[in-house]
């Protein structure tokens, strides 16, 4: 089998130091933001001309921890509950033949850093902190947008948003700053489709505090909301 190496250009630097509580996909949640840094060897200003003029772009990037040796033609999509199998090709799921993700991203600003080198500011991604980003390339209206498109059967589950309640206790222990989108973030329910108990606690990392939360029915309830040590 022929193998081919991707070059890793930069990292993106995010509020979500592991896998969970990570918008499903792209563009779900724009308050949420995200820095890119690049290798040396890619901070060369030149490399950059021109992509200010842009207000979106694509990102290449790798599913760091969702390498596996083998692959499944078909896997459980998390918005069907995660008990009914799809053909892989057919959904987003981070477990593939090449362990690759495309995410389109907000474009908020191109800073020239003195140190970094070019650094960009963007919006609405599903990345973890630290992923490796393979490739930047602009996001073109005129043919990447398709308003007719049928978005096959994630249509019947594009609504799905549960209601949050957030005590007041708890949400100013956080910078305002990060309140939007930590909201949207809950309100996109972050567990695993295929459970459903209502006196479990959940939790995941989220901007230096760990955020705690029970769902029962369509209502997700922060419980808790614990500082994490640096």
């Amino acid at each position: 089998m022929q193998t081919t190496i991707l070059k890793t250009i930069a990292h993106i630097q995010t509020d979500f130091p592991t896998k969970f509580g990570i918008p499903r996909q792209s563009g779900l949640v724009d308050s949420l933001q995200g820095i890119i840094i690049f290798e040396e060897e890619y901070r060369n200003p030149e490399a950059f001309r021109g992509l200010e003029e842009y207000s979106h772009i694509w990102l290449i990037w790798g599913f760091s921890e969702a390498v596996r040796e083998a692959w499944s033609p078909t896997v459980r999509p998390p918005r069907l509950g995660g008990n009914k199998r799809m053909g892989v090709f057919a959904t987003r799921s981070p477990f593939r033949p090449n362990s690759i993700g495309l995410s389109s991203v907000k474009l908020l600003k191109v800073e020239f850093h003195p140190e970094l080198g070019p650094i960009l500011h963007v919006a609405g991604g599903d990345l973890m902190n630290n992923t490796p980003i393979y490739d930047i390339k602009p996001y073109l209206p005129f043919t990447d947008s398709h308003p007719e498109a049928v978005g096959g059967f994630a249509d019947s589950v594009k609504d799905y948003a549960l209601e949050v309640d957030f005590p007041e206790e708890y949400l100013s222990l956080i910078p305002q700053e990060k309140w939007q989108a930590l909201l949207e973030v809950l309100a996109q329910d972050p567990r695993p489709s295929y459970q459903n108990d209502p006196e479990r606690i959940y939790g995941f990392p989220y901007s230096g505090y760990d955020i705690r939360f029970k769902v029962k029915d369509k209502k997700l309830s922060v419980c808790q909301v614990v500082p994490l040590r640096k």
